[in-house]
């Protein structure tokens, strides 16, 4: 199974190839951005390190509560 994981554009390089990503938590990653137009502060799936989509920001937040709901569900198994 893959995943991709919403998170938001935080700072782009010179180059505007690359961004950095806030997935929440503190994580912060770089991603590859050349396949979509960005802006600072959209919201990105991010795949293999790979920007591949922006969404909206309300539907980012709900994914990632989501994936703090599945990963608390699992710790407690």
């Amino acid at each position: 199974m893959c995943l991709a994981i919403p998170g938001k554009i935080v700072s782009l390089d010179a180059t505007k190839q690359f961004a950095t990503v806030d997935y929440g938590g503190g994580t912060h990653r770089q991603a590859n951005v050349t396949l979509v137009e960005v802006r600072l502060g959209d919201y990105v799936l991010v795949h293999a390190g790979f920007a591949i989509q922006v969404i909206e920001e309300n539907e980012a937040k709900e994914t990632l509560k989501l994936f703090r709901q599945m990963l608390a569900f699992q710790g407690e198994g």
